[in-house]
């Protein structure tokens, strides 16, 4: 279990000082908390003695008040100190957990769940804020008090302190045999609730497809089932839990009735004072606190030891890919070559021996049906997935020699599967460039013509578009994405079939203003439309991982084969459609 606290500690270590104001702090209270019991024994025997005056029983009175008010303060400061370092911990924790994981590859997301990773950097992180500062407290806090009153007892009153404490050692055992039970039972419901956390954002996420297939009764009866694990999980959890106090407060409870057959009748035959008999009493009270905060502790401790051991997974990932220990950190040209490109991805071939030369400043096309590799062939130069070494050179350096930040800056990439941040049109226009001034945002919306529609939009700029940009078309998340991409001025410019979801006059306008502003910079525009692609100063043709032809368009419609086909398909349609109307 306390294995995987050793992530803590370079935490730990920053926030000593706070541990050890906290620690004084704790200190002070606990000991004022010790004096009260012998207040209330000097009172106790001057009443029973009858020959006092009001004064004395005042003068005890104020200086219990005093006391009270060291115990106030006490208790404000070990909680200001350590529970303030407790939450700074848990802050800098998550911060490093969250940096951590935008260093990771994207095939660390395909093994784990947003739903899951949201989980642990919630939930996870409450509880091991509580075992960093509850934890520490309930320890400290029980181990000086039970060795202080068990001083005091043994001191003044050590016949009856070893007959009252006999119950002691069996509410040790008791407690230690709980934690192991306590701890896999908390895992399982760390676990649970992750799996919950999968299902809710998952099925917030795709709440459109759920409602166009009328999924909702479908959803919810698996939610239920989800939940009901969970409250099943978190029952047998409060089932142990729900035992393991009434028990220690019982056990605790015997120390008492002991003290009153005992020390009842020593109080009689006058061994000891009535004053004492009620200090002892309250000193035994007292010590019940220290056997529940062993239970506390165990508790928190075992809650943190299962949640540090699910952070700690993340954390001990490895991201499959980066910069190499010497980099490079200028690129002096922007031409791309391929060489002999072969990709296996999940087992399969994706890519079989793809090789060409794409000039600084040309315009590359390619084409191919769907899951010929065009996505991948163009996610392997930024390095978004990993080529082999030597096959694929920017600047004619091997791509796996830069930077990866320097690499992947020089690349602007405008994806199939759009995504837009749930902010506003013009947060997400500037979000490569945050500083960007109010004509070249309006100069980039133009060139997707995403302006025109300017006034359409409740706020202007200014409107929100939700989460994934669930209130705009599939066309206008695909214009903003373009806009994005061209505010960042990326020396080469990658479009994956990223006007799909747009007419073909808006895709014309489109690539016309952006080969007029990328004039002698590379580009690479994948497209299913032969109309895209005709102003390209090359194309490929992919089928099946391979390049099949290549050459310009004029000279791919003009020879037999794939291009030609779907270009011929593309025009029939196209008559077809003006036909209808």
């Amino acid at each position: 279990m306390l294995k995987e606290f050793k992530t803590l500690i370079p935490y730990l270590k920053r926030y000593i000082p706070y541990y050890i104001a906290g620690l004084l702090f704790l200190i002070i209270t606990d000991a004022a908390q010790l004096l009260i019991p012998q207040f209330i024994r000097k009172a106790i025997n001057l009443i029973y003695t009858g020959n006092f005056e009001l004064r004395e029983i005042l003068t005890t009175m104020a200086l219990m008040l005093l006391i009270a008010l060291f115990v106030a303060i006490g208790r404000f400061g070990w909680r200001y100190f350590i529970h303030g370092a407790s939450r700074r911990i848990e802050r800098e924790l998550r911060d490093d957990l969250f940096s951590h994981l935008l260093l990771l590859s994207s095939t660390f997301y395909r093994k784990m769940k947003t739903g899951d990773i949201m989980a642990r950097a919630t939930n996870d992180m409450r509880a091991i804020r509580m075992a960093s500062g509850m934890g520490f407290v309930a320890f400290i806090d029980g181990i000086f008090m039970m060795i202080a009153i068990l001083i005091i007892l043994f001191t003044r009153y050590p016949q009856i302190a070893l007959i009252t404490i006999a119950p002691l050692p069996v509410v040790t055992l008791f407690v230690l045999s709980f934690g192991k039970m306590l701890g896999h039972r908390f895992k399982r419901v760390q676990e649970g609730f992750s799996r919950l956390s999968e299902h809710a954002q998952e099925s917030l996420s795709g709440i459109r497809v759920i409602k166009t297939f009328v999924q909702e009764k479908s959803n919810l009866s698996r939610f239920e089932e989800t939940n009901e694990e969970y409250r099943a999980t978190n029952m047998a959890l409060v089932r142990v839990w729900g035992f393991f106090f009434p028990i220690i407060g019982f056990l605790s409870g015997i120390t008492s009735l002991l003290l009153l057959k005992f020390g009842g009748v020593a109080t009689l035959k006058g061994d000891i004072s009535p004053g004492d008999f009620v200090a002892v009493l309250s000193y035994l009270e007292m010590l019940i606190w220290p056997m529940m905060g062993a239970g506390f502790m165990v508790n928190m401790l075992q809650r943190g030891a299962a949640s540090l051991e699910r952070i700690n997974k993340i954390l001990h990932e490895k991201p499959d890919i980066t910069s190499p220990p010497e980099p490079l950190r200028e690129i002096k040209s922007w031409d791309i070559r391929i060489d002999n490109l072969s990709f296996s991805y999940n087992g399969e071939d994706v890519l079989d021996n793809i090789s060409f030369l794409l000039p600084e400043g040309n315009t590359l096309g390619i084409l191919g049906r769907t899951g010929s590799g065009k996505s991948t062939l163009i996610r392997l130069l930024p390095r978004l997935l990993d080529p082999p070494k030597g096959s694929i050179f920017l600047g004619g350096q091997d791509v796996h020699e830069y930077e990866l930040s320097l690499l992947r800056s020089a690349v602007g990439l405008v994806p199939q599967d759009t995504f837009l941040f749930s902010s506003s049109i013009r947060e997400n226009l500037s979000f490569g460039n945050p500083d960007m001034k109010e004509e070249g945002i309006r100069e980039v919306a133009d060139i997707s013509t995403i302006s025109r529609e300017l006034e359409t939009f409740s706020e202007g700029w200014n409107t929100q578009v939700g989460e994934r940009g669930i209130s705009l078309s599939g066309g206008q998340k695909q214009r903003i994405s373009i806009s994005r991409a061209l505010a960042i001025q990326p020396p080469v410019m990658i479009f994956d079939d990223a006007l799909s979801a747009v007419d073909t006059e808006t895709e014309e306008s489109i690539l016309n203003a952006f080969l007029k502003k990328r004039q002698g910079k590379t580009n690479i525009i994948i497209s299913h439309r032969v109309s895209t692609l005709h102003a390209a100063d090359s194309i490929i043709v992919l089928d099946e991982g391979k390049i099949i032809q290549r050459g310009t368009h004029e000279e791919l419609v003009r020879e037999e084969g794939l291009y030609q086909e779907i270009n011929n398909l593309q025009k029939l349609e196209h008559h077809g459609e003006r036909g209808q109307k």
